[in-house]
């Protein structure tokens, strides 16, 4: 339930904590900014200004900066219902205002980039997930975003819904693919406890996911996306040439990002990983008190360290320099999972050279094998 005090207070407090950051001592040049988590579309346009300038009072902001807005369907009015370091913020529900100025006020802020959740293009499944817009919302914020010069979008789709066709599934993709946003992220449903979805499957009110089903529609969505002109580039994840997200990108990377606000988390591309209270008042309250808001420190070992190496690094599909593992870690990957490697290359999971080693298409698919067997 939204609360304007509460909102209000965090967004001051949001400010307030990236104004005294003093965590790194000498953070770098940053050439990302991400406003995501929550429904930072919700944000009023002075509510986002004010972020920005401190942002780039407390960094150095590099002028090409990507700086992307995740927005819901429907906002704006039109609801039926490198190495160097990434920014990223959690932002609180806050009223807006100018629902007709909202998008062109955005791009006259620098914000360059939007991704938001179009989830299906079917109705009926989007009322399943409980969502509040509709197809025609997708289609209207889309174009107010071409209107306000907007030329980076991302959509998000699902796949694996329960009750979805493979026909119903393709149809998805041609809708998408006839907007021709610049960017799409397509998962496979992932069904967690404690949902409503979840408690339906249970209770059998909704049929479970098909897993032969969902790897007919990643195959179908490789074929169609791929034939389309679109850039395969992580495993979830398709780009027009020249739209990969600079910004998720630093996360498979290794690179450093340092996140601000509620649930928040950082890293400093080496070894320090830490994370901000995830309570919304609780962090309001911290700040207030001058606190710092982190509640969890994590040093990674080495082992940890060349897990995290391996599994980020094959969500890429161009895969992982052997010879920069080589150089980071001071040890051969082949000769450390020779048999393993060669299991997996066997079942057609795996490309491995003298060079590189990388996921298959049907590695992709079945990337949690390849992690497990590799961690």
């Amino acid at each position: 339930m939204y609360e304007s005090d509460l909102a209000e207070r965090y967004v001051r407090a949001l400010v307030n904590e990236i104004a005294r950051w003093n965590v790194v001592e000498h953070p770098q040049w940053v050439d990302t900014i991400y406003f995501g988590g929550g429904t930072p579309s919700l944000l009023s346009i002075d509510q986002i200004e004010r972020i920005l300038i401190v942002v780039r009072e407390r960094f150095k902001v590099a002028e090409d900066a990507e700086v992307t807005l995740e927005i819901n369907p429907g906002d704006g009015g039109t609801s039926a219902a490198s190495k160097r370091s990434g920014f990223s913020l959690d932002a609180a529900l806050v009223p807006r205002g100018s629902k007709s100025e909202f998008f062109p006020s955005l791009r006259d802020l620098g914000i360059n980039r939007a991704s938001f959740g179009a989830q299906t293009f079917d109705d009926r499944e989007l009322k399943m997930l409980g969502r509040t817009h509709d197809s025609a919302d997708v289609r209207t914020t889309f174009q107010l975003l071409r209107e306000a010069g907007f030329d980076n979008v991302n959509f998000d789709l699902i796949a694996g819904l329960p009750g979805q066709t493979i026909d119903g599934w393709k149809r998805n993709l041609e809708q998408a693919l006839h907007l021709q946003p610049e960017h799409l992220s397509l998962y496979l449903l992932d069904v967690h406890e404690g949902t409503p979805l979840h408690d339906q499957i249970n209770r059998g009110m909704r049929p479970k996911p098909d897993d032969d089903l969902a790897a007919e529609m990643y195959a179908l969505m490789i074929d169609e996306i791929g034939g389309a002109g679109y850039e395969h580039y992580e495993i979830s994840n398709f780009c027009l040439p020249g739209f990969i997200s600079r910004h998720n990108s630093k996360y498979w990377n290794g690179a450093p990002y340092y996140g601000f606000g509620n649930s928040a988390h950082s890293y400093d591309g080496a070894r320090r990983r830490w994370a901000n209270q995830r309570d919304a008042t609780k962090y309001v309250d911290m700040i207030d008190q001058r606190a710092s808001p982190i509640v969890e420190r994590t040093e990674l070992s080495d082992e940890d360290a060349q897990s995290e190496a391996i599994f980020l690094g094959l969500r890429l599909m161009k895969g992982i320099s052997l010879q920069n593992y080589r150089a980071r870690f001071g040890r051969d990957l082949c000769k450390e999972f020779n048999g393993e490697l060669d299991r997996l290359n066997d079942a057609g999971l795996i490309e491995i050279d003298a060079e590189v080693l990388k996921l298959t298409s049907r590695g992709a698919l079945l990337s949690n094998e390849v992690f497990a067997a590799l961690a």
